[in-house]
């Protein structure tokens, strides 16, 4: 006789020898004990989770000849059962829906159930992959499905539920499996390969049932592929060779070169695993699975049930997640998702996921925009006055501590409602001065290697260079003249101007409206632009109405005063105007509007 695959050999005969489906299997029971089996069924779920053999053991259930009644548990020994489980009923019909989907196929399906059972108690269909029927063969069925006769009962096993018509699964009773979890896989591989006397290490199983992906079968599968490739003995560097995934540890290696923002150390590992013949897809895959791990043990704990994997492990993800914040990790995630589903379709695999794998060492250098703009800003190490030299990258340990850090949002908090005197020094420390404006992006600042801990409080103010102010002045009117803005230089030159800290100000005999109608929003970023670079640092540029000017009568307001006065006093909308140089355009008043 040939060999039987053990997924074949070791199928559940029981409803108690099913693993993960507990759900499923006590309704089913009780249903036959109570006398309340329904005329149709759905079975829905994973690959490899028990529908098809659940159907199976249900059909052997209903037609027993063990008793003059449905039971609960098959005998598994009556000529019924045995029938059933090889296959050859004649009462029971397996039909492959993948094939037999069409109109056709499902109009005799429905002359044969008006006639009554050969033997057995009941004429069973079990349609397998029942989504791939079509829609005209399902409208065939569906008066048939609703209405059967007493002596028919249908079960419909599929992997994708939401294909099945509505009207079809409203007849019917759904049962949804479940993935079967980890540690059930683990003891099944441990039991079976008990029975078939192969010796087998904790972790080679804790490998194989982590492949299987909560499938029973494809761990099955695998197992007999581990069991022919091995020499007495299934032990993990085995099993890793045959499924073709990274050595133990590689992944916390990566990330901690991540960490030390190492893209060097990255590229050398990367080099040697396609080397090896790591495949980058798979790599790419496994690098996602171990983030999403480390980010539930840092939210968790690393002895969180959400975490299906082996205890070496968890020793890896809780190290890394000591590392990162939550944030950062959250990034790296995302990052590496999205370089996953980049490598599908990307001929050079190898240069995109050497891309995916640097930017999460370069995003060790991004600062949140909610922490800018609550005043946590970046410095870069070493910076002057003028011209920022960069400072050599510090030596880390091999996996350091997560760098001190404040959540955006209670800085923010903190900000608002709390004196920066009154901070405490932890949270004064994390807030280094602020740096120029080429590091900082739409989204994120870059922060230096290692900033300096400068309490804001006693920062000192940079105060104007006498000799720079002249060329401050002619750089800003020379750039309004190169860029067309003659009537705004010529408003400007008239005007008195005045330099405090990083701000600029420039008192102009001009009416607020006519200022506004003068200065547009380019005009404005090409004078900040041109004042930063004169002054070295960050400069804010504020034109405003002069004693001469005529002013310009309020509009009526609401009682809390007028809608741009209160959105110009707001922190948030005065740090976007002090960083990237934006203005008010539009103001909505939805209490108003209401």
């Amino acid at each position: 006789m040939s060999y039987q695959v053990l997924a074949r050999k070791y199928r559940p005969q029981k409803f108690s020898e099913v693993i993960g489906q507990e759900h499923v299997t006590r309704t089913l029971k009780n249903a036959i004990e109570q006398g309340r089996t329904a005329h149709g069924y759905i079975f829905s779920g994973h690959r490899g989770i028990g529908k098809t053999t659940v159907a199976r053991i249900l059909a052997m259930a209903l037609n027993c000849r063990t008793s003059e009644k449905p039971v609960s548990e098959p005998c598994g020994v009556c000529d019924s059962c045995t029938e059933i489980r090889a296959g050859n009923s004649v009462d029971v019909i397996e039909i492959d829906a993948a094939t037999n989907r069409g109109i056709d196929e499902i109009r005799e399906l429905r002359e044969a159930t008006r006639y009554r059972p050969a033997r057995d108690r009941f004429k069973i269909y079990i349609l397998d992959e029942a989504h791939q029927i079509t829609d005209a063969a399902f409208n065939a069925l569906l008066k048939t499905l609703e209405e059967p006769p007493g002596h028919v009962v249908f079960m419909l096993a599929t992997t994708a539920p939401e294909d099945i018509p509505q009207t079809i699964r409203s007849r019917c009773q759904h049962f949804s499996f479940r993935a079967v979890k980890f540690d059930q896989i683990v003891a099944q591989l441990k039991d079976l390969c008990g029975r078939e006397n192969i010796p087998a290490d904790e972790d080679a199983l804790a490998m194989l049932a982590e492949a299987g992906d909560g499938s029973v079968r494809d761990a099955l599968s695998i197992l007999d592929q581990a069991i022919a490739s091995s020499e007495g003995r299934l032990n993990a560097e085995s099993v890793r060779q045959l499924i073709g995934i990274a050595p133990a540890g590689v992944l916390e290696e990566i990330m901690g070169a991540v960490a030390r923002s190492s893209s060097q150390e990255i590229l050398q590992m990367v080099d040697r695993l396609l080397t090896e013949g790591q495949n980058p897809v798979h790599f790419a895959r496994q690098l996602v699975r171990f983030l999403r791990n480390s980010i539930v043990a840092k939210v968790a704990g690393p002895e969180s049930a959400l975490l299906q994997i082996s205890a070496d492990e968890r020793g890896r993800v809780r190290r890394i997640a000591e590392v990162f914040s939550e944030e950062d990790l959250a990034r790296h995630l995302q990052i590496m998702l999205r370089t996953h589903a980049e490598l599908g379709y990307r001929q050079e695999q190898r240069f995109h996921l050497e891309l995916g794998l640097l930017k999460l060492a370069h995003a060790q250098r991004l600062l949140p925009i909610e922490q800018l703009l609550s005043g946590a800003e970046a410095v870069r190490p070493g910076a002057t006055d003028r011209k920022p030299a960069p400072a050599p990258e510090p030596k880390r340990p091999e996996l350091s501590p997560s760098r001190s850090f404040v959540s955006p949002f209670a800085a923010d908090t903190a900000r608002k409602g709390t004196p920066r005197s009154e901070l405490s020094s932890e949270e004064v420390a994390v807030m280094p001065s602020r740096q120029s404006p080429a590091a900082v992006s739409n989204t994120s600042v870059i922060m230096g290697a290692a900033a300096p801990a400068v309490a804001p409080q006693t920062a000192a103010v940079p105060k104007a260079d006498p000799a720079n102010f002249d060329q401050l002045r002619n750089a800003v009117l020379n750039a309004l003249a190169s860029a067309g803005q003659t009537m705004l230089g010529s408003m400007l030159e008239n005007g008195e101007w005045k330099v405090t800290g990083n701000e600029l100000t420039v008192r102009v005999a001009a009416s607020p409206s006519l200022i506004d109608m003068s200065v547009s929003s380019d005009a404005k970023r090409m004078m900040i632009a041109t004042a930063s670079g004169v002054l070295g640092r960050p400069a804010k540029v504020q034109i405003v109405p002069g004693s001469n000017a005529q002013p310009v009568q309020p509009k009526a307001s609401t009682s809390n005063g007028g809608g741009r006065g209160r959105a110009d006093q707001e922190p948030v909308v005065q740090r976007m105007k002090e960083k990237f140089g934006a203005e008010i355009r539009t103001i909505i008043d939805y209490r108003r509007n209401k």
